[in-house]
């Protein structure tokens, strides 16, 4: 097993927020505030402060921004389990369970899939209409995309000359992460997937990557069974802890009393 303090900090910087702030062991990211991840605060150690304070900075910091405050519990170990209980009692409610998984790597490059270190039009056309119909996630995403530092790997298939599907790569140190995988509706159940994996993966071991890791919603079992295909284990279980409906409202005015 990989320890989730070596995996979590490079997770997050393969996912970069456009605004990130320490609060001891805590780590408090930010960008428009759709994006689960790069919206989220990060607990890779102690806070450095009594837990219920620690809890009222998140709270103000985002309440600042704009947004609700929202906390992603790796769900290993008593520390992860008090907060756990500190939350709910507060009236946040978990969801989007996320799974983290890794693997040795393997693959090989692919003459239909080409690896470039920038975006171009292709792969954005691609990875915004395969989105979820909400153009303005597609675009927090894509920019957080774009701040992948290099060395970095944006895949595009293309079938009879048209962009298909997408994926990225993420590289540091031995460590890749693949994330941004996306097909068009009519290109799906072709394996196109499979091929920019496997071609990101290649990407990846030339640049010096030896071990991957992915994060993926626990409940996608089509993808979960793609990775898991390719070597990858889970490794853990995380959720993301969000107000439930009217508690941030009060919360939220709490936490601005607090900035004034």
């Amino acid at each position: 097993m990989s320890d989730p303090k070596v995996i979590e900090p490079i997770a997050a910087r393969g996912w970069p927020a456009a605004e990130s702030e320490a609060l001891g062991g805590w780590r408090l990211y930010a960008s428009r505030g759709r994006s689960g991840r790069i919206n989220t605060c990060w607990q890779d150690d102690a806070p450095g402060l009594p837990p219920q304070e620690a809890i009222e900075k998140v709270e103000a910091w985002y309440a600042a921004r704009g947004f609700p405050a929202r906390f992603k519990v790796v769900e290993k170990g008593e520390a992860a389990q008090a907060l756990i209980e500190r939350l709910i009692a507060r009236g946040y409610a978990s969801h989007t369970p996320t799974l983290t998984m890794t693997a040795a790597l393997a693959g090989e490059a692919d003459p239909q899939i080409g690896v470039a270190g920038e975006l171009d039009d292709r792969f954005r056309r691609v990875f915004a209409d395969a989105a979820f119909g909400d153009a303005e996630d597609a675009s927090e995403r894509l920019e957080a995309l774009g701040r992948i530092r290099e060395p970095r790997g944006f895949a595009v298939a293309e079938i009879d000359g048209a962009p298909a599907a997408v994926g990225v790569c993420a590289i540091e140190g031995e460590w890749a992460g693949v994330l941004g995988m996306r097909t068009l509706a009519d290109y799906r159940r072709l394996g196109l997937g499979r091929r920019v994996f496997r071609a990101l993966a290649a990407h990846a071991i030339k640049a010096g990557a030896r071990r991957g890791y992915l994060q993926v919603d626990a409940d996608n079992d089509r993808a979960i069974a793609l990775y898991e295909r390719f070597g990858f284990e889970r490794e853990g279980l995380m959720r993301a802890y969000a107000w439930r409906d009217g508690a941030y409202v009060d919360s939220l005015a709490m936490a601005r009393l607090r900035l004034s």
